[in-house]
């Protein structure tokens, strides 16, 4: 299984023979063992399908949780003090979108290159922090103008939704298996695919109102679903920090996890956003 992120998609996770996410298996020997494994005992062969053969010293500078928890503060740090500043730098204009569409932009490119870098970048990944940033401090400025109070109110909505799905996750309410992967990111590209001919339809003129995303029913039926997969991609970067640090994934690869976390929550702020701006519309 592979990450609904770009940043896990160049890792190698795949999935064990019980159905869920391992880490690196394309790294792996061909006799299956695991190069980030520490020396197995036989607990660990019931428990950990890439576990070696052979016994090897403890390895140090194994990502451990409080090195992910380190890096997302870093990287979301950045896009919070990215968005404040551009919130209160520049004012609500047409050169302020303006500069928000090139700082998506530039983001957007900072993380293709980092997709496809072996290792994480750390600069590439701080980067792509702050032009989110900066691109969601002028988005939020002008949500927040034409309906006031809407970014503060999709923050705590994106806190709440985080939450419950991580709370979901622990649980085990929800299990990240093959075909949970399968069915959510058929659904997620069809959702992308969907929205990139519906933007086109409204660009030329096809449709009124946004058409799929007006600020209507409609819009927010689309809205809560973009927001269901903003959760279902938390899901797969939970299952896939987990696995990262069950396996003895490299220290480094916490730069990773933090970038898909951010990419993850961006996504979910985003939809909030809107779904926001739509329920005061409609008050």
């Amino acid at each position: 299984m592979r990450s609904s992120n770009p940043v896990f998609s160049r890792r190698g996770f795949s999935r064990d023979s019980g159905g869920y996410a391992g880490f690196n298996a394309q790294q792996q020997p061909q006799a299956g063992g695991n190069p980030y494994a520490q020396a197995p005992t036989a607990d660990q062969y019931a428990t950990n399908p890439y576990a070696t053969q052979t016994p090897a010293p403890p390895r140090s500078g194994a990502m451990t949780m409080d090195d992910v928890v380190s890096r997302t503060a870093m990287t979301l740090g950045t896009v919070v003090v990215g968005a404040v500043l551009a919130w209160v730098v520049l004012p609500v204009s047409t050169t302020s979108y303006g500069l928000a569409i090139g700082a998506a932009l530039v983001a957007f490119v900072l993380a293709i290159i980092q997709s496809f870098k072996r290792k994480p970048v750390p600069a590439l990944i701080i980067g792509y922090a702050a032009f989110e940033g900066v691109f969601l401090g002028v988005i939020s400025e002008m949500y927040n103008e034409a309906w006031s109070g809407a970014p503060f109110q999709a923050v705590l909505g994106t806190m709440a939704v985080s939450a419950a799905t991580l709370i979901a996750y622990k649980q085990r309410w929800i299990r990240v298996t093959a075909r949970y992967a399968r069915i959510g990111m058929t659904i997620a590209i069809a959702f992308v695919l969907v929205m990139a001919v519906n933007l086109l339809v409204v660009a030329f003129g096809g449709a009124d109102g946004g058409g799929l995303r007006s600020f209507g029913p409609l819009g927010f039926a689309v809205g809560v679903l973009a927001i269901l997969l903003g959760c279902f991609f938390l899901t797969l970067d939970f299952k896939q920090i987990e696995d990262g640090i069950t396996y003895g994934a490299p220290r480094e690869e916490s730069w990773l996890a933090a970038f898909g976390l951010t990419m993850s929550l961006v996504w979910i702020y985003l939809e909030m956003l809107r779904l926001v701006a739509i329920l005061q519309g409609n008050d």
